[in-house]
């Protein structure tokens, strides 16, 4: 098991099999993980509970193996039933508090934040760290709100002392203004998954990370 968080590694990545140029759920997070990701989400918002738990439970196995940091998306359940490090939710979703009860003091939890207010109210609640987006555009997620660009990145970076990754619409090619910005870390998804070569995105996105150093 392990204990990564946002600011502790430079590359939060997910998985979406309907980006993944036909790559399995295991086969993403296998390249992921060979390329040296430390945080994987599992994000399959359009499988069945028990294709999310076979799944979830091999993900598990490899980013034990990895020493990677593994995160369930939403589903406290499965989190549960495959001792996950994590869960990251939603405004919408069960409230960290009451995900804390089910969970225990130890796993992570991490909460989706579009605004100052919901930054602040996180802080309150006891998320582990926080997602501040979408910062650009993103057709990945289903139902997500308008982009709430580089000035509440700014706002977190001067207030908000909780770890936090920049997440939404992240690419090799706009990540230097992100980080430039004071991002330490970034979610990026069909950038990596998509990828015909998911070693060399992930080479890539870490030298354009490092511009904006």
């Amino acid at each position: 098991m392990a204990r990564i968080l946002p600011g502790q590694t430079d590359i939060y990545a997910l998985t979406d099999s309907r980006l993944a140029l036909g790559r399995s759920v295991e086969e993403q997070a296998r390249a992921l993980l060979d390329a040296g990701v430390k945080i994987l989400q599992y994000r399959e918002k359009h499988a069945h509970a028990g294709v999310m738990l076979e799944e979830c439970r091999t993900l598990r196995r490899l980013t034990a193996q990895a020493g990677a940091c593994f995160i369930i998306d939403d589903h406290v359940d499965i989190a549960m039933l495959v001792d996950a490090d994590g869960v990251h939710v939603g405004q919408d979703d069960l409230p960290v508090p009451e995900v804390r009860r089910l969970l225990g003091p130890d796993k992570i939890i991490g909460l989706s934040t579009h605004s100052p207010e919901q930054a602040k109210a996180a802080v309150a609640a006891g998320a582990d760290y926080i997602g501040v987006g979408p910062i650009f555009a993103t057709q990945t997620k289903e139902d997500v709100c308008a982009p709430v660009g580089l000035s509440y990145l700014e706002w977190v970076v001067a207030n908000i002392r909780l770890p936090f990754v920049a997440i939404g619409g992240i690419k090799e090619h706009n990540i230097a203004e992100v980080t430039r910005r004071g991002a330490t870390c970034c979610a990026l998804v069909s950038e990596l998954v998509g990828a015909p070569d998911i070693a060399d995105k992930v080479r890539a996105v870490r030298a354009a990370m490092r511009e904006g150093n």
